[in-house]
């Protein structure tokens, strides 16, 4: 006997303008208060990630660019220290804010499918169990701002679809604004869609002049970011051979759809989003948003092809969740199927993912159970102050003489970020770095003719000095393995080239 049988279209309550179903208000609600309330109770855990440091730091010298993002998240950064200084809780409100209002926006896509109560709670479900924007909910990112706007973009786009209220489409303008000055990816989204209407449809919309009323909101909002990028030599186009290089070394292409499945999560996430591209390319029901499948295979595709991270395409995950809640609501289910629990199975996905989404566990537990799950960021949130305690241990050994005109430069951004958050409380001087955007943020006075380095290897800068030795090493005091642990610090000494002539060569956007 087959599990289902046919019924009519999934988007039979309404029409293309027709009414839609009422909202699921507490269910969703729920949902995205139990997913904020889960991600505040973890916030304070451990410490601050490598790139929050990093966005610490780049809030301190605000810009309406980077080397390699916008200029959204590292005000956010300075304004969650400035509202609550120190506090890591507050400064991941921001996050866990935008991954809750996602919960519900994509509840909201559900209900303009046609969705009815069950839909709308069940992709709302698939959205606040989801590993791969729980996990990155826990911090501060680019990654956890950006899937809310893709979100609200595709909220947006489906209403139009049914209503036509082309003012909508100025608000699509705005959205896509703000979150083009978070991360440039949405601007992808864009560029497949526009092909994807003009082949499957509607062609409609792209005659619409509210529609290129709303790309120019956009194409200004960009004007300060991309002059920035233009005045700096665009360093932005530079990231993207970084990150290929990065997932390269990490596994490549033959890894970037397990992990996109993988992320979306266990049984529900996959397999809706799996079903859901099914639907959206071949339902009767949902053909109005059939382009919307294509794009899915189109994004993924282009980021497939550019060798970018997998969570690049995880934006498309909500439209995709929500058909498929819409079809399989909308479907007359064979008899046996009915008695089948379904949320048995989002509850035991949501606690199956969680050890791997949030740091639940003693961080001691890092330390005696390494193959144990835990989120992949987990140990990379654990020793910075201790970092800059090493630093400061073998800062402090320099005759005082020496001190005064000795640099500290770090090899990596997470290390640059560190020094500048905790090197103050242990009477460090300002620390600089050659790494992504740290290098815009300053470089040594002139009379630094030594230099202490925390890295692995200070290739680009020993050339210039004539001597360097290891005279100290990283330590974290629960010994947790991570990048920085057990890391050397270099002393290089008797500079050779003016700091105008060596600090361009120092210059590094890979990790």
């Amino acid at each position: 006997m087959e599990a289902v049988t046919t019924a009519g279209p999934a988007t039979s309550r309404h029409g293309a303008a027709g009414a839609v179903a009422e909202f699921a208000r507490r269910p969703v609600a729920l949902l995205a208060a139990g997913t904020a309330a889960v991600l505040l109770a973890t916030a304070g855990r451990y410490g601050y990630f490598g790139d929050e440091l990093y966005f610490l730091a780049a809030g301190k010298h605000l810009a309406w660019g980077y080397a390699d993002q916008p200029p959204v998240l590292p005000l956010l950064a300075r304004l969650a220290d400035t509202i609550a200084p120190g506090s890591l809780v507050a400064f991941r409100v921001p996050a866990i804010l935008a991954t809750a209002a996602a919960v519900v926006v994509t509840a909201l896509i559900a209900r303009e499918l046609g969705g009815g109560r069950k839909a709308q709670t069940r992709a709302a479900a698939a959205y606040a169990i989801c590993g791969q924007f729980v996990g990155s909910g826990h911090y501060l990112a680019t990654s956890t701002i950006d899937p809310l706007f893709w979100t609200l973009v595709l909220w947006l786009l489906v209403r139009w679809l049914r209503t036509r209220d082309d003012n909508l489409l100025l608000w699509l303008g705005v959205v896509t604004a703000v979150g083009l000055n978070v991360k440039f990816l949405i601007g992808a989204f864009w560029a497949i869609t526009a092909v994807t209407a003009l082949v499957f449809g509607p062609r409609e919309l792209l005659r619409r002049p509210k529609l290129w009323a709303g790309a120019g909101i956009a194409a200004l909002a960009c004007v300060p970011t991309l002059g920035w990028q233009s005045f700096n030599g665009w360093p932005q186009l530079g990231m993207g051979d970084a990150v290929a290089r990065e997932v390269t070394e990490a596994g490549g292409r033959a890894g970037f759809l397990p992990a996109l499945l993988a992320g979306a999560g266990l049984v529900i996430g996959a397999l809706g989003v799996l079903y859901g591209l099914g639907v959206l390319l071949g339902a009767p029901g949902l053909r109005p948003y059939r382009f919307l499948g294509w794009t899915t295979i189109g994004v993924v595709a282009l980021f497939l092809v550019a060798n970018g991270r997998f969570y690049y395409a995880a934006g498309m995950f909500p439209i995709l969740w929500a058909a498929a809640a819409v079809h399989l609501e909308g479907r007359r289910l064979a008899l046996w199927w009915r008695w089948v629990p379904t949320w048995p199975v989002f509850v035991l996905s949501a606690l199956y993912s969680l050890p791997y989404a949030l740091p639940v566990w003693p961080v001691q537990w890092l330390v005696e159970h390494p193959e144990a799950p835990h989120p992949a960021y987990a140990t990379e949130e654990v020793g910075w102050p201790d970092l800059a305690e090493s630093v400061a241990g073998v800062y402090r050994l320099l005759p005082p003489e020496e001190r005064s005109h000795t640099a500290l430069i770090t090899a990596g951004y997470w290390a640059g970020g560190a020094l500048d958050r905790y090197g103050p409380e242990f009477g460090l001087p300002e620390a600089y770095s050659g790494s992504r955007g740290l290098w815009y943020f300053g470089r040594p006075a002139d009379s630094a003719d030594a230099v202490l380095f925390v890295g692995a290897d200070p290739a680009n800068l020993a050339p210039h000095f004539r001597s360097a030795r290891i005279i100290g090493r990283v330590e974290n005091h629960l010994g947790v393995p991570n990048a920085s642990e057990h890391l050397p610090i270099w002393l290089l000494t008797g500079r050779t080239e003016t700091w105008s002539v060596l600090w361009p060569q120092q210059k590094d956007l890979k990790a």
